[in-house]
């Protein structure tokens, strides 16, 4: 385990540190000099470092520079006694965490490195990210070729290098997240957290904890404080997907947030301030759940200051060539094999189909293809559409039309295929989503659940 590294000259008191930090599941290393804390940091390899500002042989600023030209990400908590807070702001300004002023209150110790690491952690997936982000996206090239999505880019290069609130309006699959990262890779706030959360993958009763975060006993089973997405983007960028799922109540007091940049978390009073730029993203029309009133207009009007657009994959059917050879070379990489092409006859099947999940669609399909083809050429057989499903079915078809025992028979299994085959697609359109498809099918979806129980169909 990765340790901790304490550097105290007080050996009582660098004693009581280790212990606290050891009996909450740490690994400490500690020293008493400031000159030995430097050797450590140049040689070891440390999550977070505790150090005092007064120190032999070396003082904690030192320590400070050492620990950051070791490693940037790696969080320094300054200790200060009463008096002297004046150095502490100025190690926080050189890149110190925060500080604790002595004599240590421990659980306030505790929550500060707790905060400490998962801030740490958010600095190194965005290192991650980074890179990801060049090669995946190749911004702004590998966007494609299409008028659509190269305003796009433009729009993207536009608006990053400011903190207005933009809104990325588009069918799942389309990339909007990929989207979001790229504003905030292209903008001031790309050396801090970019923190993502999708509304509509959270519980509504959680949702609201997940945001802005809670206080010690503010319910039940909240035996400590947590901070929330908010506390963990300050800094950086809050990127909230489908941010038109969020109840009524969130919607509140995200409008505050937008406001004010100011909040309170859960069971708390004490109000917390924020430097955040927070983008948005849905594949819902906002402006008719403002209508129906289940989204707050005002909150509409605060996240679309920037609207912008993203295409269907439909729409800009030649990219398709550039995406698809993009996401094929990736896939060979990942899957430790040569790189493949793509055969006339697997290109203009890619090229003909409507793609309801959009690029995530594709590169779905390309990553399966690599794992089932042989050879160095991705075939069409090697591609799951619907073209290639149809095919099958066909087949399937005539065996069970050939295995009927009389004309009413044949009849009764084609017309089980079709209405297997009818719900399938319509299941797949809706991505799994079984009230969608049922509304899509004109079926009530405890019909639709009786006629999937009756033809063994696996929804997905």
């Amino acid at each position: 385990m990765t340790p901790i590294l304490i550097v105290e000259d007080k050996s009582s008191l660098r004693a009581m540190l280790r212990q606290t930090m050891e009996a909450a599941g740490y690994a400490v290393d500690d020293v008493g000099d400031g000159r030995t804390a430097i050797e450590r940091l140049a040689t070891s390899r440390y999550l977070a470092v505790l150090s005092d500002l007064k120190l032999p042989r070396a003082d904690g600023h030192e320590v400070l520079r050492a620990a950051l030209e070791a490693d940037s990400t790696i969080p320094v908590i300054v200790m200060t006694a009463y008096g002297t807070v004046e150095d502490a702001v100025a190690a926080m300004k050189a890149g110190a965490f925060d500080f604790l002023a002595k004599p240590v209150d421990t659980d306030h110790m505790l929550l500060l490195l707790q905060r400490a690491l998962e801030r740490r952690q958010l600095m190194l997936e965005n290192i991650v990210l980074r890179e990801e982000f060049a090669e995946r996206l190749g911004f702004p090239r590998i966007l494609g070729e299409h008028p659509a999505i190269i305003e796009v880019g433009r729009q993207i290069q536009r608006v990053a290098p400011t903190d207005v609130t933009v809104l990325l309006l588009g069918e799942s699959g389309t990339g909007k997240e990929l989207f979001a990262r790229a504003i905030h890779q292209l903008s001031p706030r790309r050396g801090r957290p970019f923190v993502a959360l999708s509304c509509a993958a959270i519980p509504e009763t959680l949702i609201e904890n997940e945001l802005f975060g809670h206080e010690k006993g503010a319910y039940t089973g909240a035996s400590s404080s947590r901070m929330g997405r908010l506390e963990m983007a300050d800094g950086g960028t809050l990127f909230l997907d489908e941010v038109g799922e969020l109840p009524p109540a969130v919607q509140a007091k995200l409008l505050r947030v937008l406001q004010e940049r100011a909040f309170e978390r859960i069971g708390g009073n004490k109000t917390i301030e924020v430097d955040i730029r927070i983008l948005a993203a849905t594949n819902r029309d906002l402006r008719r759940g403002v209508a129906e009133k289940s989204f707050r207009e005002d909150l509409y009007f605060r996240l679309s200051v920037v609207p912008i657009v993203i295409p269907p994959l439909r729409e800009r059917a030649t990219d398709i060539p550039v995406l698809a050879g993009h996401f094929l070379q990736r896939c060979c990489r990942e899957a430790g094999r040569r790189p493949m092409t793509l055969s006339s006859g697997a290109m203009a099947l890619l090229e003909g189909h409507d793609w309801p999940g959009n690029i995530r669609e594709l590169e779905n399909c390309l990553e399966r293809a690599v794992i089932v083809a042989d050879g160095d050429v991705i075939e069409r057989e090697h591609l799951d559409l619907p073209s290639r499903r149809r095919d099958r079915e066909v087949e399937v078809l005539k065996r069970l039309i050939g295995e009927a025992r009389g004309p009413d028979e044949a009849a009764s299994r084609a017309a089980q295929l079709a209405e297997r085959i009818w719900i399938e697609e319509a299941l797949r359109s809706c991505r799994g989503d079984r009230r969608s498809a049922a509304e899509a099918l004109g079926l009530s979806p405890e019909e639709l659940s009786a006629r999937l129980g009756r033809l063994g169909v696996m929804d997905r």
